[in-house]
């Protein structure tokens, strides 16, 4: 029950709501002029299924009740119906009213506003076409049953249901229109009411000729009735039906209209007056709809062309559109702002040429190649993009681009040439500093390669010269002794001769850099090589009281190599693996060298030392990266790209216990002779082995580590 009264409707409304709906009996009696029934126009039925279509589903109790009472006192002052026929009839109405509404309301959503094709057509269709079966079946077999003025249910049931469903299509588009706009202010400018008051003198003048008898027929009234639904839309359709309801009721109860005549003629006239106003209705309501939607999508495209206007006109783009021809279309604001601000005399101009725009604002170095690329555009139909300097209006010439595309119609013709210039100058000035930065890159990197070559030479020639100076040292001191030792002056002389044959042949090999000259190599032993290493690190390892143990393989294949450059390599990672273990304790200063297979197709050795490993592995390959005090950082990066210019691998690995591990792999065929350039340092030669070198050195003054590949 509280539910009930949560929902109630202002008194005030359902006061004028009675009061409406008693007037719209009062309007129904009035046409009630054919000879023995009671049935006419019953506006009330528009003015319930409004209601409800309006109102909110849980108050539709109150609206049938006043409804009820409205029925009731409608029945007292016009029809002396019995009671129990009179509530028959009622809820016959009330059936329709809320069927009709529930329909519309499934049909077209809430709120019904009645602004679109398809909602009029649901309204028309559901309201006026289906709800009225209702009410005529309740009404016409109430007639029967109790006898009312002779009216059989056959002969009650097509004027019952006509006679509502005009009263649908007359009332309800105006009661729609009361309801909405109760409180609303007219938005009709004084042009608008001006129009309104001459066509409602004409419509008023047009319906009293038409429907009084002085023009022919009473359908010369559809022009100006379809001239206010178009200009007026729904607003003006339901307040013209509403005026030639009211006029056609007067004329036809006074007995001058065409829908007056005989006893015997009068229903079929009455008919033919129901069909009048449906008919009149219905056209003005579907105009009205097609005339507001054809605004609507007016007002959409004119908002639509707005926005992409003002879109055009914001972009920082220039854009234009000329006829096959070349002759000017559109410019967007910013290309007739560009133009007024360069050109003095630009609107002036009479029928421009586009050519002339070129020659008047392209810098005269591109205007040539500008105009002959537009006109092989406009002969071949095909687009292009250009680039070139025009003039700005502070007179300093910018790069752009302009792009231009044709726009052809269905026979593929060109219709128009369509065009967007944009402005690059900023990236074509980055563009040219990155080529400078670019250029001045690439003399850092080459200044920087000398600087790496200049280390590895230095590297490379440091340890035969040191090697030198120790020996000529050493020869000195036996020649010196009393006697002097000859036999041992002999041998170190001979090391003498050695280390500098070694250093010979570094320069050699340096020397063969400069001329990109190819490897000499040739079948060696690996085990040989590494057997003369350790023979000539001797003396340091005895210095640094190493202990070596080797664990080569006796069965190890030859392999094509280049000897000097292996034996650089060896001699750098041992000498990198005893410096790694100057702080360990004597009895685990052991420096294990081992070779073996590495799969049927290359040989592997390992160096392995008993150090601390390596502390930052990830960066022990790079260039100039070294934790000694005196390291340079090359002997890693050296030793890698002699191992890859062969076709091998250098890695590194920290051991499980203590210590590091640094070996390669060398393949048993040397298919491809690689450069020394390449392959000694990676600074010149190929460009993909040099940086690669570049990025791999460590001479590990900490004890190092490896990865045995």
């Amino acid at each position: 029950m509280m539910r009930v009264w949560s929902h109630q409707p202002k008194f005030l409304h359902l006061g004028l709501f009675i009061v409406a709906y008693v007037l719209g009996c009062g309007f129904a009696q009035l046409l009630a002029i054919v000879p023995g029934t009671g049935i006419s126009i019953w506006a009330p039925s528009g003015l319930f299924i409004a209601t409800l279509v309006l109102a909110s589903r849980q108050s539709w109790l109150w609206w049938v009740a006043a409804g009820c009472l409205a029925e009731l006192i409608g029945n007292f002052l016009w029809f002396h119906s019995p009671l129990p026929a009179a509530l028959l009839i009622y809820s016959g109405n009330a059936l329709e009213a809320m069927v009709g509404a529930w329909l519309v309301n499934r049909t077209c959503g809430r709120p019904v506003r009645l602004e679109t094709l398809r909602e009029v057509l649901a309204f028309i269709i559901s309201a006026a076409g289906i709800a009225p079966v209702f009410s005529a079946t309740v009404g016409s077999a109430t007639l029967a049953w109790f006898d009312m003025q002779s009216q059989t249910f056959a002969a009650a049931w097509p004027l019952f249901w006509i006679g509502d469903a005009t009263g649908v299509l007359i009332v309800a588009p105006l009661a729609v229109v009361v309801f909405q706009n109760w409180r609303g202010k007219a938005e009709l400018s004084g042009t608008r009411w001006m129009e309104a008051s001459v066509l409602g003198l004409i419509f008023l003048a047009v319906a009293g000729l038409s429907l009084s008898g002085y023009l022919p027929f009473a359908y010369i009234i559809m022009p100006p009735l379809l001239w206010a639904a178009v200009r007026f839309e729904f607003k003006g359709a339901a307040v013209t039906l509403t005026l030639l309801a009211l006029i056609t009721a007067i004329f036809t109860v006074s007995g001058a209209s065409q829908f007056a005549g005989d006893p015997e003629s009068q229903k079929q006239k009455q008919v033919m007056l129901h069909l009048f106003l449906a008919i009149s209705a219905f056209s003005a309501l579907i105009v009205a709809t097609i005339s507001r939607q054809y605004q609507q999508a007016m007002l959409t495209l004119r908002q639509s062309e707005q926005r992409l206007q003002q879109m055009i006109d914001a972009v920082p783009v220039r854009i234009w559109s000329v006829t096959p021809a070349g002759g000017p279309i559109y410019f967007n604001k910013r290309y007739q702002d560009y133009f007024r601000s360069v050109i003095p005399n630009f609107e002036a101009i009479e029928e421009p040429r586009i050519e002339e725009f070129v020659k008047e604002l392209i810098h005269p170095e591109h205007a040539p190649g500008v105009l002959g690329t537009l006109r092989n555009c406009f002969e071949s139909g095909r687009g292009s993009v250009m680039r070139f300097r025009w003039r700005e209006n502070d007179g300093v010439y910018r790069w752009a681009e302009c792009r231009v595309e044709p726009r052809r119609d269905q026979d593929g013709a060109i219709a128009q040439w369509y065009g967007v210039s944009i402005d690059i100058d900023d990236e074509v000035r980055a563009q040219e500093a990155l080529l400078r930065a670019s250029e001045k890159l690439a003399l850092a990197a080459q200044a920087a390669s000398l600087a790496e070559l200049s280390a590895s030479i230095a590297h490379e020639v440091n340890q035969p010269l040191a090697a030198i100076v120790a020996n000529a040292q050493a020869c000195h001191r036996w020649l010196s002794t009393e006697p002097p030792n000859i036999e041992r002056a002999k041998i170190t002389a001979e090391r003498i001769t050695r280390d500098a044959n070694s250093a010979t042949d570094v320069i050699s090999h340096i020397r063969a850099l400069f001329r990109h000259a190819p490897y000499a190599r040739s079948p060696e032993d690996v085990n040989r090589l590494i057997i003369e290493v350790c023979r000539l690190m001797a003396d340091k390892i005895t210095a640094k009281r190493i202990r070596i143990e080797t664990g080569l393989d006796p069965n190890l294949p030859s392999v094509v190599l280049d000897r000097v450059q292996v034996q650089q390599v060896l001699v750098n990672l041992i000498r990198n693996g005893i410096e790694a273990m100057d702080a360990a304790v004597d009895d685990t200063r052991v420096l294990q060298i081992r070779s073996c297979r590495d799969g049927p197709d290359a040989i592997r050795v390992e160096v392995c030392d008993a150090g601390t490993g390596f502390e930052n592995a990830d960066r022990a390959l790079e260039p100039f990266f070294t934790t000694k005090k005196n390291g340079m950082g090359m002997g890693l990066a050296i030793s890698r790209s002699i191992i890859e210019s062969h076709g091998g691998r250098l890695g590194m690995a920290n051991n499980e216990t203590h210590g590091a591990t640094v070996g390669f792999t060398l393949p048993l065929a040397s298919e491809i002779p690689i450069p020394i350039a390449a392959s000694h340092h990676g600074v010149d030669g190929d460009p993909g082995a040099g940086r690669s070198a570049e990025a791999a050195t460590d001479d590990h003054g900490k004890p190092q580590a490896a990865v045995v590949t």
